[in-house]
């Protein structure tokens, strides 16, 4: 094919049909810090388009773009001179990776063979993965049902001598909550476990809520405890995806995410996370983006993107056949219906009026991450979700299809072995050509 078919194939990938994220229609997904923005990183990314970090005497300069992005990144999170980190791919190889450190500091230094983690069962289902992947145990730990944040309780009874970490969130995907991460950081401390924070929603959001006038959620290397934080630069950074950085209180404690092998007949191996060749280009999108945006770019998109949560969020508390789900203290709002509105057929109707939000179980609700694209159609936004909810009380039987159908039997089926099976099916589905 020509260069111009190549394209023509491509420009119509492009633009086939799908929900409108250009015009903010869809709950997070897309991290768009503007046209400008955009415009400047894809330049970044066609310099950089051969490069490979792998490869540091070839590519120096990017070198030095990767360190920099991670100073930037331990900077914002108040980091000492002896913490450090790496880039990752996204936020869930930095929780692999900050797992597997973990564990492997726990055989080297503590002697333990079968190590086990204890998350809130809010915590990304990223934690549920390392734990299959490393064959190592997980428990998981309810929340508070008014806060949505987890039992401190529960988690502090879970602890036991095999326990290498435990997690907090800051903030959980589905409420959008922040657990008491200093609270966890004295149990860490006192039970000598790990402690990871995943800030990888919150990531570009939380180090400026003091600043930009919301009430603070300390969610850094302040707190004594912490052994480990992820953070994604490819959401509220605005960084291309593909971008994240995993951080430790400690060079030891990251010496444990390395891979080397000094006997193999190639030559001396050794990466810092699951992949050897990466993209160079990616790297040099988020230097650009980061340094682009800088402190005061950061503040503002805070002001804007958490007022307006607020902002859907009391619309939603004045919906009486509504409520909101959790505390949420950054981007993320969820919400939940009384009934006989029932919430599935909510976001049916929703969607029918061109929205894509995310549907949540146990407790059944729907959240909306508002991104910078949401800040300008909150007031369509809030329009639909009440004509939505109008629609759905006026008929509640037309909605036992659809989305509760599918969602309703996944919360209720006795082997989960089922809907794993259809989930694995919808993945095959996309590999369709």
């Amino acid at each position: 094919m020509t260069d111009d078919q190549i394209l023509a194939i491509l420009q119509r990938r492009q633009n086939e049909a799908g929900i409108d994220w250009k015009n903010g229609r869809v709950s997070g997904a897309v991290y768009h810090g503007g046209e400008e923005l955009v415009n400047l990183t894809n330049q970044a990314y066609a310099m950089f388009n051969l490069t490979n970090p792998l490869h540091p005497g070839v590519f120096p300069g990017l070198r030095r773009l990767e360190a920099e992005v991670v100073r930037m990144v331990l900077d914002l999170h108040n980091a000492n001179d002896e913490c450090c980190g790496t880039t990752t791919s996204g936020g869930t190889e930095s929780i692999i990776m900050a797992v597997r450190a973990h564990v492997v500091w726990a055989r080297q230094e503590r002697g333990i063979e079968n190590p086990n983690i204890v998350v809130p069962v809010t915590a990304h289902a990223a934690f549920d993965k390392a734990a299959e992947y490393f064959n190592i145990g997980i428990t998981h730990i309810p929340v508070d049902d008014k806060s949505q944040r987890v039992d401190l309780k529960a988690m502090r009874r879970a602890i036991n001598s095999e326990t290498i970490l435990i997690v907090g969130s800051s903030v959980t995907f589905p409420h959008g909550a922040a657990d008491d991460l200093e609270a966890l950081s004295k149990m860490a401390i006192k039970y000598k476990v790990g402690f990871h924070i995943d800030s990888c929603l919150g990531s570009f959001i939380m180090p400026f809520l003091k600043e930009a006038g919301f009430p603070e959620v300390v969610c850094d290397f302040r707190l004594p405890g912490v052994t480990s934080i992820s953070c994604d630069t490819h959401k509220y950074g605005f960084a291309p995806k593909g971008t994240s950085i995993v951080m430790y209180n400690s060079k030891n404690m990251r010496h444990y995410q390395y891979f080397t092998i000094s006997t193999w007949p190639g030559g001396i191996y050794a990466s810092p996370t699951i992949a050897g060749s990466r993209s160079g280009a990616v790297i040099a999108g988020c230097w650009a983006a980061m340094t682009k945006m800088g402190r005061e770019g950061y503040l503002q998109q805070c002001k804007d993107i958490v007022g307006c949560r607020i902002k859907i969020q009391k619309a939603i508390e004045q919906i009486p056949e509504l409520f909101v789900v959790g505390e949420p203290v950054s981007t993320v709002v969820a919400f939940s219906s009384h009934k006989p509105v029932g919430i599935y057929g909510v976001m049916d109707e929703m969607k029918k009026r061109g929205w894509d939000i995310n549907p949540l179980q146990f407790p059944a609700a729907l959240h909306i991450a508002c991104t910078r694209l949401t800040v300008p159609v909150a007031d369509e936004f809030i329009r639909d979700l009440k004509e939505s909810v109008k629609m759905v009380k006026a008929n509640p039987d037309n909605y036992n299809k659809g989305s509760k159908a599918v969602y309703g039997f996944a919360s209720t089926v006795p082997d989960t072995t089922i809907v794993d099976e259809v989930a694995q099916g919808f993945i095959d589905a996309l590999y369709a050509a």
